[in-house]
């Protein structure tokens, strides 16, 4: 029952990338529709999810959780904890901590706002004039989605997780068929071709590197919401539903471009025949409503850390388990990340618009938590020096490099 309510919580944010990951990396025209970008292309992506969700995030960093909470302040107070013999030190982590807690409020914003926008977008592929109602529609979807916060996250994860699992199959049975039709495509597993498209286009791939992270938004949320689900659950619905149906996706919208090139502009769309197209819209947007949710939950967590901290003033918290204490409502936190929303949809649009404000914020809060990894493995799981320096070394390289 917790890892169904993992899959509607915890994985809906990661779960929609395969609605505008793609066709970011391909839409502004700088990298051309060939068989070897795509090949290389997908190859940094599967790489991409290898690296940073199951090794750094679901193999490392669920370990560090702070009395069965979860996210940067968890890791804040854990990393500031084993260095309190070195005050310089320790105030210089509270500072990068607390940036990047105000950069992963940043992320609840943008979420939301991206994920929505990007599945109502279909109804421009379904039908071109309807473009003028996406705003509308969009703005209708989230205020509802506020609106239920309060009944908790339990309840949010009983109605969500079932949906949320079926979209994955969705996402997996769309992929898998073009992948059986054009199996070629499996070929991008093989490092050697994302290395290729590295060494002969730097500068190209440099650049597809701001949409190919678009990927992995989402993993942040997954540690946030620790204290929510504990990691048993959130490690079984990665390994055994979330990335197999992500990766057979992605690798089916590579085998269509490498047979119709000119569906770049909406690949996840294109793939799907025409009778399923609306009902595909529809089940995107309940899966984009419940991505937002993996993030409103995490703020949620994050935000009773930092008052607990004392970096916030008290606010009130309202305990919608029985059970979990972990499950919690603010709703000063609601209706400020509500508002926000609002104006970041209003403001840019359109999902390709917001991308490059997206991979930015989970990119510098992907990078502040590497670092503040090193400090709780070297001081407080006291690991020998050497192995710190090379299992956080890497990561931080990755995350520079996005």
């Amino acid at each position: 029952a917790l890892t169904l309510g993992a899959i509607g919580v915890v994985y809906g944010d990661i779960g929609t990338s395969p609605l505008y990951a793609l066709k970011e990396v391909f839409t502004h025209g700088h990298i051309p529709v060939t068989a070897e970008n795509i090949l290389g292309i997908l190859s940094m992506m599967f790489w991409t999810l290898t690296i940073i969700v199951s090794l750094k995030y679901v193999s490392l960093i669920l370990r560090a959780d702070n009395n069965g909470e979860g996210g940067l302040v968890a890791m804040l107070a854990l990393a500031s904890m084993a260095v309190k013999d070195r005050p310089v030190l320790r105030r210089r982590l509270l500072v990068v901590g607390i940036f990047g807690t105000a950069i992963f409020f940043g992320d609840g914003v943008i979420t939301p706002a991206i994920s929505v926008l990007s599945a109502v977008e279909g109804l421009e592929v379904a039908a071109p004039g309807l473009e003028p109602f996406v705003v509308p529609v969009t703005l209708v979807v989230l205020t509802a989605l506020f609106a239920v916060q309060k009944r908790g996250t339990a309840s949010v994860g009983k109605l969500f997780g079932p949906i949320t699992a079926v979209w994955f199959l969705v996402l997996a049975l769309l992929g898998g068929v073009h992948v059986w039709r054009n199996p070629a495509v499996l070929e991008a597993v093989l490092p050697h071709h994302a290395l290729r498209f590295i060494v002969d286009n730097p500068g190209l791939a440099f650049v597809s590197l701001g949409a190919i992270v678009l990927c992995v938004t989402g993993a942040e949320a997954l540690y946030a919401d620790l204290g929510h689900f504990g990691k048993r659950p959130i490690r079984l619905a990665w390994f055994g539903l979330v990335m197999p149906s992500l990766l057979l996706n992605y690798f089916g919208q590579g085998a269509m471009l490498l047979q119709h090139p000119e569906n770049v502009s909406n690949p996840f769309y294109e793939m799907a025949p025409s009778w399923a197209l609306v009902p595909l819209i529809g089940l995107a947007t309940c899966a984009t409503v419940i991505a937002s949710q993996a993030l409103i939950s995490a703020t949620y967590s994050v935000t009773k850390q930092v008052v607990q901290l004392g970096y916030l003033p008290r606010l009130r918290i309202l305990h919608t388990s029985v059970r979990d204490t972990g499950q919690i409502y603010v709703p000063f936190v609601n209706w400020a990340l509500y508002g926000g929303i609002v104006a970041a949809v209003l403001l840019f649009g359109s999902s390709s618009a917001l991308a490059s404000a997206y991979g930015i914020a989970v990119t510098i809060n992907m990078l502040i938590t590497t670092v503040m990894t090193f400090f709780v493995i070297r001081y407080a799981w006291r690991y020998p020096w050497l192995l710190c320096v090379a299992a956080t070394g890497a990561f931080l390289v990755v995350d520079v490099l996005f």
